[in-house]
């Protein structure tokens, strides 16, 4: 048996990073079926190609979904109902725009657009996970949001739209986790360090020096990985942590504990499963 038996997965940001590599593990691990969404069409096609190629036998749906509009993530979740209803919500999508800067260089049309995708799109996607659940009257569900060790801990390298959005967050998936604990629906947050996914690279280019200023604060001496970080949503999504509930998992290579960070060679990183050839 999979840790995830029977239960209905879906993953926002599904189409790469920590949100694909999540969705490989959910199927792996015997999800009844894994709901990739994201708002790309073409990305999203691409992702239940690679899924499927790793786990062969996998049920996987792709669904086209803006979360910062309620009307699409209520969709996407009512879109489990032919499975009977939501078991697991991994509210992951999210951006760090290129132009997101400190209080004075920040754009409000860019503070607005991170606030709506970071903060609402998580709102949206446990409200909606909260409603299926009571629907199909569970008594169990587990919803887990992406945050960001930047929640933990200042930057001098500013992205102030996407820090506290955030912060918001870790505060959101908190009073959720109390809410609705006596129903049994477990809140959680990912906080993940940098990671070598291209949400970050992509931004990092070749800039050497700025890729650098952040390689430094790793005790291990290297970004992380995302299938690093799929991995504790597996087990937060699993009953495995059917006692863990408004944490905030930091997965962070130890970075938010150093103040001196070790000397030599970097620890070599795992493989990511979407970056493997099908078995």
């Amino acid at each position: 048996m999979g840790r995830l038996d029977g239960k209905v997965t879906i993953v926002t940001g599904g189409a790469g990073g920590i949100g694909l590599e999540t969705g490989i593990l959910f199927a792996k691990e015997g999800a009844k079926v894994v709901i990739l969404a994201d708002i790309s069409k073409e990305a999203l096609a691409k992702a239940k190609s690679k899924l499927l190629q790793l786990v062969p036998d996998a049920k996987v749906e792709e669904f086209v979904c803006d979360v910062s509009k309620e009307t699409q993530v209520q969709a996407l979740v009512e879109s489990a109902d032919a499975h009977g209803g939501v078991d697991v919500m991994f509210n992951n999508a999210g951006i760090m725009h290129a132009r997101d800067d400190d209080a004075i260089g920040t754009p409000e049309e860019i503070w607005d657009l991170t606030q709506n995708i970071n903060v609402k799109g998580v709102w949206f996607g446990s409200k909606h996970a909260v409603l299926s659940l009571r629907k199909h009257m569970k008594t169990k569900g587990s919803i887990i949001n992406t945050a960001s060790v930047v929640a933990l801990v200042g930057s001098a390298t500013p992205q102030l739209a996407y820090t506290a959005s955030k912060g918001a967050v870790l505060a959101m998936t908190r009073e959720l986790a109390i809410v609705h604990a006596r129903e049994g629906f477990r809140f959680n947050n990912l906080c993940p360090a940098p990671l070598n996914t291209p949400l970050l690279q992509d931004w990092l280019g070749d800039d050497v020096a700025k890729r650098h200023r952040r390689e430094i604060h790793f005790p291990m001496g290297r970004f992380g990985e995302a299938i690093e970080q799929a991995q504790a949503v597996l087990f937060l999504a699993s009953d495995e942590s059917s006692f863990v509930n408004g944490h905030d998992f930091v997965v962070d290579g130890g970075m938010t504990k150093a103040y001196v960070t070790p000397e030599g060679s970097a620890q070599a990183p795992p493989v990511n499963n979407a970056s493997k050839d099908s078995l």
